[in-house]
């Protein structure tokens, strides 16, 4: 069965829209780790949000490699797509577990 060029379109968008968009949250998971790392060493308390942190960035360089290597290949390839499309809401589901982790581990 044929797919209509729209949705092909569309998901062909969404992929260019993944590539960047984890490589700056990639970036933004490694400032979080990064403010934790300073946290913990005043504090002198652990937190699970750093290693939490920590596997979401590789989570989200797995969704931007794989959907920078989805752009770059000569056939479209869906699956590439729907591996980025997984990685990157996984990710972000875990950042959203991560700020309440965040938010609790230092009381005022």
């Amino acid at each position: 069965m044929q797919e209509p060029a729209r949705v092909r379109q569309l998901d062909e968008k969404i992929c260019r829209l993944i590539c960047p968009i984890s490589a700056a949250m990639v970036g933004v998971c490694l400032t979080g780790v990064g403010l934790l790392r300073v946290a913990v060493a005043v504090e002198h308390k652990s937190t699970l949000a750093d290693d939490l942190l920590s596997l979401d960035a590789v989570i989200f360089l797995v969704a931007t490699l794989v959907s920078y290597f989805a752009l770059r290949t000569q056939v479209r390839n869906h699956r590439l797509e729907q591996v980025a499309d997984v990685a990157f809401i996984t990710a972000m589901v875990l950042l959203t577990i991560a700020c309440p982790l965040i938010t609790y581990s230092f009381p005022l």
